[in-house]
């Protein structure tokens, strides 16, 4: 259950931070011993250190000196403690600390912000009593180091727990729940920095990631997932916010001009303003939708995604691309424009039917492909299991910490893609391994092909296309189509002539004038740019892909 730094040093799974009276040392007690770890509190640590309680060395050495002494205690133990950390109010207001908490953040660690309702902290807090820096007006005292310190808490944390009316075992559970995420940092030239959660329960951290400023929410959402609305507007309300319902069609359907002109009227005649949000649950094509409308709306507003398939986790819900479809091509229109976080809530895949769950690992095998061989290794390793996806037993089935880490793994290769090239003006170019040829399979499809099986197909032919421009051995490509076969995706398709899919080549958004542009492998984990090839080996590709059907 410990959490081990990229240099093989011990780190605590959760270290606690919040206000005076927050509950730190109980909660924190309370999770340890239902996780069966260690606990360890700082203001004990530092006692014991110098011999006498905090109060009487704060009485003889000052702020400044018990300062000093709670730092060297907290990073001591953040190098070599593999449990349960609750740290005193004010530790996180040091630089070092917050640096160190920084440095174990970036390592894995959940840095807990507990937030409890203020009245009840300073109630405990009071009751307490020996608290040097409450001295003189207690509850003011409190209200005035909270206003403070907040900002702080929130900057060095990356989970955030209320605790408000909460017995102490259910906090600790929430608790718990909360630290049992993947949390994928994306940052980067021109994005404003945030981060993409995987986990159970993912959906509750809505409050957090909106922030205080929105008054209104437009959750924008499909039919299929109500159940999973639902609950996002019950945690919406009851934070507060003003929740406007907008229902679209579910996948393609819904990323049309005519859609998104329909919001638009929705927002203006209910009166969103530049301060309010946006929210996007459902599928990829739902939050691409919502994040269109994000972006356009008043030149851009706040918003979040909260993908409820695999294929939305793994692709659409990040890396900042919003759009719609015209009847010209898919997300000929659209924008660049990052969202405040992404809450890949587990939970959501429980509706999934096995189909759609299936076509979400043709994204994640191209992940595999293009960057994280150990992507394909897990796939190969649960192939069956994965095939045999059952929403109803998911959650307490072995498969869910196995798509987890797909999820996660995944996220860090689009991640690495975005991070490095916003607007896809190069590397970022990889992530489309597998979609010149797909993008085309779709609409002439009419879309009746899903988006990840039609990119396993793409990348069968820019395997095939490699292998005959000579950049690829065959053991490769036939790898390519044994895995793709076992995991159910499709790998072969013969819906139109060669003529029509050129066309559609041509106009694909890699392409440059009349020069054809694909992405190409040259082994695993090593994709390139493959420009303008052989007429033939074009041609002879797509023959390949047809004689399987």
């Amino acid at each position: 259950m410990s959490t081990t730094a990229h240099d093989g040093a011990v780190r605590p799974l959760a270290v606690i931070i919040g206000m005076m009276g927050a509950g730190k040392t109980r909660l924190g007690k309370e999770m340890a011993q239902m996780m069966g770890l260690p606990f360890r509190d700082a203001d004990i640590q530092i006692e014991r250190r110098i011999g006498m309680s905090i109060p009487q060395y704060f009485a003889q050495q000052g702020e400044s000196a018990f300062r000093d002494v709670e730092r060297e205690v907290i990073l001591e133990t953040l190098e070599g403690f593999d449990g349960i950390y609750a740290l005193g109010g004010g530790a996180p207001m040091t630089p070092a600390v917050q640096q160190g908490l920084a440095a174990y953040a970036r390592a894995g660690g959940k840095v807990i912000y507990l937030q409890a309702d203020p009245h009840e902290a300073m109630t405990r807090a009071r009751r307490a009593g020996g608290r040097p820096m409450l001295d003189g007006d207690a509850d003011a005292r409190w209200m005035a180091l909270y206003e403070q310190r907040d900002p702080t808490y929130r900057a060095v944390s990356n989970v955030v727990v209320r605790t408000h009316g909460m017995t102490p075992k259910t906090a600790a559970r929430k608790m718990i729940e909360m630290t049992d995420e993947g949390i994928v940092h994306v940052d980067g030239s021109g994005i404003e920095p945030y981060d993409v959660r995987i986990g159970e329960g993912a959906l509750n951290h809505l409050p957090d990631v909106l922030g205080e400023g929105p008054v209104r929410v437009a959750l924008i959402h499909t039919q299929p997932v109500q159940r999973h609305s639902d609950r996002a507007r019950a945690i919406l309300r009851k934070a507060g916010y003003e929740v406007n319902d907008i229902v679209v069609p579910d996948a393609e359907a819904g990323k049309t001009a005519q859609v998104a002109n329909g919001i638009w009227e929705r927002l203006g005649n209910e009166g969103f303003t530049r301060s309010d949000a946006i929210v996007g649950l459902g599928g990829g094509a739902c939050t691409d939708l919502a994040g269109f409308i994000a972006a356009t709306w008043m030149r851009g507003v706040r918003y979040v995604n909260c993908p409820t398939s695999l294929l939305a986790m793994v692709d659409a819900s990040t890396g900042g691309k919003t759009g719609i479809n015209t009847p010209q091509g898919k997300n000929l229109v659209g924008s660049f424009y990052t969202p405040a976080g992404v809450l890949a809530d587990l939970r959501t895949l429980t509706s999934l039917p096995n189909d759609i769950f299936i076509e979400g690992l043709g994204e994640v095998a191209k992940s595999g492909f293009i960057r994280d061989p150990e992507i394909l290794a897990i796939l190969e390793e649960h192939a069956s299991e994965l095939r045999a996806f059952d929403g109803e037993t998911f959650l307490d089935s072995s498969l869910k910490p196995v798509v987890a880490e797909l999820i996660e793994r995944t996220v860090r290769v689009k991640a690495h893609h975005v991070s490095a090239d916003l607007k896809e003006a190069g590397l970022r170019e990889f992530l489309n391994y597998g979609h010149t040829f797909g993008h085309a399979v779709e609409q002439l499809e009419h879309f009746r092909w899903r988006h990840g099986n039609a990119v396993a197909v793409g990348m069968i032919y820019a395997a095939e296309l490699s292998n005959l421009t000579g950049h690829l051995d065959r053991q490769t490509v036939e790898y390519t189509y044994d895995l793709l076969d076992r995991l159910g995706l499709p790998t072969s398709w013969n819906g139109a002539d060669f003529d029509a899919v050129l066309a559609l080549m041509h106009r694909d958004k890699k392409a440059r004038g009349n020069t054809l542009r694909f992405v190409g492998l040259e082994k695993i984990g090593k994709p390139f740019h493959l420009n303008d090839p052989d007429a033939q080996a074009v041609r002879e590709a797509f023959e390949r892909v047809r004689q399987q059907a």
